[in-house]
Order: structure tokens, then C-alpha cells, then sequence
């Protein structure tokens, strides 16, 4: 049970629905006894409504991010409620409609969030006291609080709280012992959490409480979450900018600030973008000047490569895969790869 269209028929199937989605989020953690059989129900029940979007499930929970047609959305609701692994789980919606997912994947996983931390370090039944909006804004604003930015530094570049620590992490496996490192002179402090839609805090709260830090915190549901409420209850909100989500939208405008630049031109900028060559796709900042200048591509090599013809970049990645396999290492590598070896020029 798999998608078997290519990307331009999902593409076009998605351009040709005569109704609005709505995008939304959910986790829990919980014990799947087997998570590859609860994928594969999981899988079909979602296909039979049109739900498209991305999902991990593991023998510790699941992590949701999906599109729902807007019409199945009480029917979504109905199932979510009879099923005994997410009954009154949280459904937290958009802030910001858009395009965002053009399939659905189910996918089992070791873990629902990728932190690699041995499972001693520490315990799910012990994590921070979560706090709603207003309660978070009242105590972030104490005197010797700690506030901790729980995410990759790409998605902080575009909005965070006010006097967040913002770890220099790009990959979540390093991100747990990073924030303990940089908070260290803080264990009797008040540390506070904050993420996405608050998964990446539930254990990141259970793995700090373990490391001896006494009083943690954390924002519940998450910026998104948050968002929501500071508009419903009429709250100033101590997060500027846009909130990063890892689907097709790139990001939701929590408020008007924008704290990012463009990577190419340093002008104020908080649209993310991939680089329009295949074979790099690095996310960056870009600017609509430097989107034309550079043809959404992340550097003058990039766009200069896009340009050839499509026999000329298979001859060259074909020589960059020898490249690759004579030094093995992994493919991951092949863009910086790609620049080391001059084949941009």
C-alpha cells in the first residue's frame, strides 16, 4: 500500500480538486505493539478519505502532518475518535492555508521524532509541565528564565520567540545533547520549550529532566498552538516572524516581522525555497530578485548546470557517482560533491 503516481499526475490530480483542505497536525506518544500492521490499517483508512500528507508511526507513537478534504473532515474526526491508539488525540490546524502535501506516506520508523538518543536517557512518563499561551508568555518574561528554540537553526532564521537560545543544529540527532551543553548553568532555572506543534519538546523535556535540570517547561501544541490562541484570546505575541513547517508551504506568517535574510543578497527575506537543480535541492533563503537572477537556484554553478541539456547533467552526475563511489561515501554528500569538484563551472 504505496503511491505508484509520478510527481506530475499527483501534481495535476491536486490542481484538478474542485474543493478546499484543510492542513493540520497530531501526535502522541503511546505503545504501538506493531506499528508495521497499524501503518498498513492506518494507510487505508486515510487513502479512503483522500488524505494526503506525511506520517510516522513507531512502537513509541505516531507524528502526523496531513492534508484533509475539507468536505471528509467530520468523517476524519468520526475515525480518529473510534480508534483506540488516537481517540481524543489533538488536532491542531493550520495557521496558514496552501498546497501543502501531494501524497500521502505512512512510513515506520524507529522513532517519531529522529533525536538517536539511547532510550536510558530518558523516561516518557516524566517530562515538562506544559503551559498554554498566556501562561507561557507570563513566565518566559520572569526574571532568570531560560527559553530554548528546540529546532533546526534553518527554522529559526525566519521567526522564534523573543531571547530564544536558537542551537546552530541542522540535524536533530545532534540537537538533544547540543541544548544541554548550551544550558548547562541553567539546571536551577526555568527552562522553557518550544517547537513546531510541541512533539520535538516531549522528549526533549523527558531527556533534560533526566540530565538533572528541575524545573522545565513547555509550550503546549506547540507555535502552532500558539498561534491560534494569541489571536482567539487577544494576547501579545512573544514569537516573531514565520513559523517553519516542512511541507510544500514552507512556512505560516505568525506575525508581520521578518527577521530573515536572503542568503545570496542579505536583503530581509523569510521565504525558504529548494534550489531549482535536482541534483543540489538545498533549502535556503531567497528573495524574488535573486529567484529571477539565479532561476531559483542556490548559486551561479546551480543555475549554469540547470541549463544544460538533460544528456549533458546525466553525463556529469554520472561522473560525480564514480566520484562517489571511488571515495565511499554516501550520495547524501553528492551536491557538495558537485561543487568540489568544479563540474558548475
Amino acid at each position: 500500500m504505496f503511491n505508484k503516481k509520478s510527481k506530475f499526475e499527483l501534481k495535476k490530480d491536486l490542481e484538478q480538486e474542485a474543493f478546499q483542505r484543510i492542513t493540520c497536525s497530531f501526535y502522541r506518544y503511546i505503545n504501538i505493539k506493531n506499528p508495521e500492521i497499524f501503518r498498513n490499517h492506518l494507510y487505508e483508512k486515510f487513502s479512503n478519505l483522500n488524505i494526503l500528507g506525511r506520517v510516522y508511526v513507531a512502537d513509541e507513537g505516531i507524528n502526523a502532518q496531513i492534508s484533509v478534504p475539507e468536505d471528509k473532515w467530520s468523517m476524519f474526526e468520526d475515525y480518529i475518535n473510534s480508534e483506540i491508539l488516537l481517540n481524543s488525540i489533538t488536532l491542531k490546524k493550520a495557521v496558514q492555508e496552501g498546497s501543502s502535501f501531494i501524497k500521502l506516506k505512512i512510513l515506520v520508523k524507529n522513532e517519531i521524532v529522529a533525536y538517536g538518543v539511547d532510550k536510558d536517557c530518558y523516561n516518557m512518563n516524566h517530562v515538562g509541565q506544559h503551559l498554554s499561551a498566556k501562561e507561557f508568555n507570563e513566565s518566559i518574561n520572569e526574571e532568570g528564565s531560560v527559553v530554548v528554540d528546540m529546532r533546526n537553526y534553518y527554522e529559526s532564521e525566519v521567526g522564534r520567540f523573543k531571547n530564544a537560545i536558537t542551537p546552530d543544529i541542522h540535524r536533530s540527532q545532534e540537537l538533544l545533547p547540543e541544548v544541554a551543553e548550551l544550558i548547562s548553568d541553567s539546571k536551577d532555572k526555568k527552562v522553557h520549550l518550544y517547537c513546531t506543534g510541541g512533539i520535538r519538546c516531549e522528549k526533549a523535556s523527558a531527556y533534560l529532566i533526566k540530565k538533572g535540570f528541575k524545573d522545565v517547561y513547555q509550550l503546549d501544541g506547540g507555535i502552532i498552538q500558539y498561534a491560534h490562541d494569541v489571536k482567539k484570546e487577544n494576547i501579545p505575541s512573544e514569537f516573531i516572524g514565520k513559523n517553519f513547517v516542512f511541507d510544500d508551504r514552507l512556512g505560516e506568517k505568525i506575525t508581520d516581522d521578518i527577521i530573515g535574510k536572503c542568503h545570496q543578497c542579505q536583503k530581509s527575506c523569510d521565504q525558504h525555497a529548494n534550489c531549482n537543480n535536482d541534483a543540489c535541492h538545498i533549502l535556503f533563503i531567497q528573495c524574488e530578485n535573486c529567484a529571477t537572477k539565479y532561476d531559483s537556484c542556490c548559486s551561479v554553478n546551480c543555475r549554469d548546470f540547470n541549463a544544460l541539456d538533460v544528456e549533458e547533467q546525466r553525463k556529469l552526475r554520472k561522473d560525480i557517482d564514480k566520484k562517489v563511489s571511488s571515495a565511499k561515501l554516501s550520495t547524501k554528500f553528492r551536491p557538495k560533491l558537485y561543487k568540489l569538484f568544479n563540474y558548475w563551472k
